[in-house]
């Protein structure tokens, strides 16, 4: 079994991906997505995103970074896809799942399964625009408002050339409603070739069996539940236990100590905030902890609160 750490936009960058990989039971990642309008984008952008291209598109943990690209222009799409790949890109990913109004209002995201022709011709022209050997993968949904054009959209991908692709088993309207429709994934699995892979409610390694049981498939996709358990690829490859909340609270004060760009420093007391939301679901003393922290607004406040570990 593979297990690839999805891209969660806002929640997911790169100090986490170096926390949650650090163990290696990740097999690879892939970046919040870029943006891409009518324009090539400098390189500036996507070594903010993924300061991995620095190490040859890896963690330190020696997990590949793959660089997502969100766009509805087939061109512009293809364009910023070189640039990924010359900086140093182990592989592009596309963005066809992001359920965000903002983003779908703008013709980005998940509204683009309504077009299944759309979806083709945009996977198609980064594929022919990128060297062979990088991988194009691609992640979608199981439709907008409903599942009727899920198969469509996974022929469409598979046909334009995609490596493997990533379903996340909701439809954009369904959000994050459990449950997942798992059987879904193995709906489109008898219709295309190329390597699915499956996403969506797997918070343990008995949700990991369950899903692989039901999808059909061989690997899978984690990205709330690694959040909510921080070693879980762990736990579902090497049976190892859950980690300790002392181990948490090390990694919390860890990702406190990584350094970023002015905004996203100033982002970084919410963003701890964020990942205690995830926590509370796998950890009671996140329940509690959080109730000392959700007021606070300076960083170093909220990590002495964390080094007591146990309140």
């Amino acid at each position: 079994m593979n297990i690839i750490l999805a891209p969660m936009e806002g929640v997911i960058d790169f100090a986490l991906r170096e926390i949650l990989t650090a163990s290696g039971s990740y097999d690879r990642a892939v970046t919040e997505f870029i943006r891409v309008n009518d324009q090539l984008l400098p390189r500036s952008v996507f070594v903010r995103y993924c300061p991995e291209l620095a190490n040859y598109g890896l963690t330190k943990s020696g997990t590949p970074v793959y660089v997502q690209l969100l766009g509805q222009h087939p061109n512009w799409m293809a364009e910023n896809a070189i640039r990924a790949a010359d900086i140093g890109a182990p592989g592009i990913d596309i963005n066809f799942g992001c359920p965000a109004k903002t983003v779908n209002r703008h013709k980005g995201g998940s509204i683009l399964l309504n077009e299944p022709d759309l979806v083709h011709d945009i996977v198609s022209a980064v594929r022919k625009a990128v060297p062979g050997h990088i991988p194009v993968t691609v992640k979608m949904r199981l439709g907008y408002e409903d599942k009727s054009l899920a198969i469509e959209n996974a022929l469409a991908i598979e046909t334009a050339g995609a490596t493997s692709l990533a379903v996340h088993a909701r439809t954009k309207i369904e959000g994050y409603k459990p449950p997942a429709h798992w059987h879904w994934i193995a709906k489109i699995e008898k219709h295309v070739k190329i390597p699915l892979i499956a996403n969506g409610d797997i918070w343990s390694k008995h949700d990991a069996l369950d899903c692989v049981q039901q999808s059909g498939c061989e690997d899978i996709m984690i990205g709330r539940g690694a959040l909510s358990l921080p070693n879980i690829a762990d736990v579902i490859k090497n049976n190892d236990a859950p980690a300790s909340w002392s181990d948490v609270c090390d990694a919390l004060v860890l990702y406190s100590q990584y350094k970023r760009d002015d905004k996203k420093q100033n982002f970084l007391p919410n963003r701890i905030k964020q990942w205690f939301s995830y926590l509370k679901r796998e950890y009671p003393e996140a329940a509690i902890m959080f109730q000392h922290i959700k007021t606070l607004r300076e960083l170093d406040e909220i990590v002495v609160i964390i080094n007591r570990k146990y309140l």
